[in-house]
């Protein structure tokens, strides 16, 4: 079985790519359209160079090679939501080709090639024999990524696929929110000849789609039938496949070259475009240079790269397991609330862990303060509290001293000084805090 995948994604530019109408969700159907994105007579396009400058950075995270020079076509095909009756596309001088992307940082998936093209409209079907077409998405600019059949099995192409997107979010900090998507276009071929699923969105769908057709070409070929080459689509309600139409090949679509746009140079500009360290980069380079666990880096990098890199600032500070411990304790838990009220540096953790490390502060009290500073809370007032909470476990166990040699036999004995102190306390520490003073502390006289 062989699975290859055309991933479309809407890039993040605040006008069309050939239009300057805004690509921010319109308040109604066909308000956000001119001549040129309804392809009305005598309308020419002009190109977006933004648009240029993501599809380069994707391409050089993509590992592809992008070309000095490259133009677009013209791709004919007749379909209600393309109002021109064609649509500007690239075809013999992509952006960038042949490059491999790394699954798990392991597997390669060749890249046949990145391009950029123009969205076309929405149609929205009305019962059964008729359909409404929006235009406002016709003219968003797309970069189509195009792999090679490298894939094995839907549950491997749902992997590849979640991994890809996380780096093209962060690569071109394209937002996960409005009309903005990313769309797939499936094909699979169990025997020799493939099927196209087009447009499936979301990663538990192009599974679903993948699987349903996995099944059904597998029970076609062994009852003695032959797979058609169609294209398809997905009924996410029943969640099956549905032949649309004959495939088309190639010749079909009528390229030639767009002669209103011309050739584009960008060479210059591709030199001059840096790309940051993707996500997934980062998960390998964590766990190499660290000596962190796979599962760790990962959850560190999906939490937030900001978070990863405060861990970086962390063992370079102290060192790399007193880094591991911190981060995926306590600035963890609080990292959702540091990014909630808009904070953006972090550096004041380090400061409070290498005074953990000096001993001038209690590892309770360290916890104390990394949640206090990421809540945006007085850190001066912790300081006392933190104190209170040791002397107050401390003369409990003073007090009973058998709770120590019971805590030799059966840690569960803690409990008794959790329960007394979360009472005496009223909820002034969380639990968290409370069982790991006492624990601590218990520790400190075995």
């Amino acid at each position: 079985m062989k699975i290859g995948l055309e991933v479309h994604v809407q890039l993040p530019t605040r006008s069309k790519l050939f239009c300057p109408c805004p690509t921010t969700d319109a308040p109604a159907p066909n308000t956000h359209v001119c001549p040129v994105c309804l392809g009305l007579p005598g309308a020419r396009p002009m190109m977006n160079g933004k648009a240029i400058e993501y599809g380069i950075l994707l391409a050089k995270m993509l590992g592809c090679t992008v070309r000095d020079t490259t133009w677009f076509a013209r791709k004919i095909y007749f379909y209600p939501d393309n109002a021109k009756n064609f649509q500007i596309t690239q075809y013999d001088r992509p952006l960038g080709e042949g490059g491999v992307y790394y699954l798990n940082g392991k597997k390669p998936i060749r890249i046949t090639r990145i391009h950029i093209e123009e969205d076309p409209g929405k149609i929205k079907r009305v019962g059964d024999l008729s359909s409404l077409v929006d235009y406002n998405r016709s003219g968003i600019p797309l970069a189509e990524i195009v792999t090679e059949p490298d894939l094995s099995t839907p549950a491997e192409a749902r992997e590849f696929l979640g991994q890809l997107i996380r780096d093209i979010r962060y690569t071109i900090d394209l937002p996960d929110d409005g009309e903005r998507s990313i769309r797939c276009d499936c094909n699979l071929s169990v025997g020799t000849e493939r099927c196209e699923v087009k447009n499936v969105t979301g990663l538990r769908n192009v599974e679903r789609a993948l699987t349903y057709e996995m099944v059904r070409q597998t029970k076609l070929l062994k009852a003695g039938g032959k797979v058609v080459r169609e294209t398809r689509r997905f009924d996410e309600e029943r969640g099956v496949t549905i032949s649309v139409r004959k495939k088309e090949m190639e010749a079909d679509y009528g390229y030639i070259d767009e002669p209103d746009l011309g050739i584009f140079n960008v060479k210059e500009l591709a030199d001059s475009l840096k790309i940051k360290e993707s996500p997934h980069n980062m998960i390998i380079r964590l766990t190499k240079e660290y000596g962190i666990d796979d599962k760790t880096a990962k959850q560190f990098v999906s939490t937030s790269v900001d978070l990863a890199k405060l861990f970086e600032d962390l063992a370079a500070a102290t060192d790399a397991e007193t880094a591991r411990t911190w981060t995926s304790g306590a600035v963890s838990a609080g990292w959702r609330a540091f990014e909630a009220r808009g904070g953006t540096d972090a550096s004041e953790v380090v400061n409070i862990v290498r005074k953990f490390v000096d001993g001038e502060i209690t590892d309770t009290e360290c916890g104390l303060r990394i949640k206090a500073f990421l809540a945006g809370t007085d850190i001066d007032s912790v300081s006392a509290g933190s104190a209170d909470l040791d002397a107050m476990i401390s003369q409990y166990l003073d007090e009973n001293p058998s709770v120590i040699e019971d805590y030799r036999k059966n840690e569960k004995a803690a409990n008794r000084v959790i329960g007394h102190v979360m009472k005496q306390t009223g909820g002034a520490h969380s639990s968290a805090d409370i069982v790991d003073a006492t624990k601590r502390l218990i520790g400190e006289r075995l």
